[in-house]
């Protein structure tokens, strides 16, 4: 029997999928729209579908060849256990399948198993670390509550500040005109964007603070100040328990590092692989378990 290996990282913005053989050699890889567990269980399972499908046939597979695939699925949302059990009892087909966050196959791939700390900011985002069996987790609970320095946040707070500008509530700037120009001009096309946003759609508004903070606008320099501070602080919970290696991941990592604080030159390192290596490396110990 042949056997392959599909590791999928479902986040906020996006699902990927890669395939190996068993060998390890890389087969094929696909992508997908949003999949976050918790939030929408049924379309967070089309999109990891999707993505999975995407990578099988990349690498000259079907559907058929799903009874010899050994996946594991790290999705935002799956810390809740229930939502995990959810996602995992979904007719993949799969002759094996394990569903951890996503988080967790982050740190396996930016750490190859070994110990260290990662901080994924992408459209959420959250700092995770591990020193022998211990775990630590702090944020990643939804940009309502948590999830500072996260693009969700900086673009729900960046819409927000230009929605008081525009009504004369607050300073306008360069950059508060083009984000109401981007939102659609007017109060109500803001109002409306505000109703039917998914975290992925506030996330995609945060690049135009950090390019309108490196051309020196106050407004977005301001509101990019905060988020370096939320950002900061993470870091600080993880070096505090005892991490003396952190790797910064997610869409928004290469904006962060040349704003970090000079202190931490010593401690960031560059990840040895990515989430889907690490869902990859989960994989084929899932098998061999």
């Amino acid at each position: 029997m042949r056997r392959f290996f599909l590791g999928i990282d479902g986040g906020g913005s996006g699902a990927r999928a890669r395939l190996a053989g068993g060998d390890g050699r890389p087969l094929g890889e696909g992508a997908a729209g949003p999949a976050n567990v918790g939030n929408d269980p049924a379309g967070a399972f089309a999109a990891l579908d999707a993505a999975a499908r995407g990578a099988l046939a990349a690498a000259g597979l079907t559907d058929a060849d799903r009874a010899d695939v050994v996946a594991v699925i790290g999705a935002a949302g799956a810390a809740d256990a229930e939502a995990a059990a959810r996602i995992a009892a979904m007719p993949f087909g799969f002759a094996g399948l394990k569903v951890v966050t996503d988080a967790e196959i982050a740190l396996e791939g930016a750490f190859a198993g070994g110990d260290g700390g990662i901080l994924i900011v992408g459209t959420g985002s959250q700092a995770y670390g591990r020193v022998g069996d211990r775990r630590l987790r702090v944020g990643g609970w939804g940009a309502s509550l948590s999830d500072g320095g996260s693009g969700a946040v900086i673009g729900q707070r960046a819409a927000r500040r230009a929605l008081d500008a525009h009504e004369g509530l607050a300073e306008a700037s360069p950059f508060t005109e083009a984000m109401v120009a981007r939102l659609g001009g007017s109060p109500p096309a803001l109002s409306a964007f505000g109703k039917a946003a998914r975290p992925a759609d506030w996330a995609a508004l945060a690049p135009l603070v950090f390019d309108h903070a490196a051309i020196g606008d106050p407004v977005a320099g301001a509101l990019l100040a905060v988020a370096v501070a939320e950002v900061t602080a993470l870091i600080g919970r993880l070096v505090g328990e005892g991490i003396g290696a952190v790797a910064l991941m997610g869409g928004l990592a290469g904006r962060y590092r040349p704003l970090l604080a000079p202190r931490f030159a010593g401690l960031l390192v560059d990840p040895l692989g990515d989430a889907l290596d690490g869902a990859l490396r989960l994989a084929r110990r899932e098998a061999g378990s």
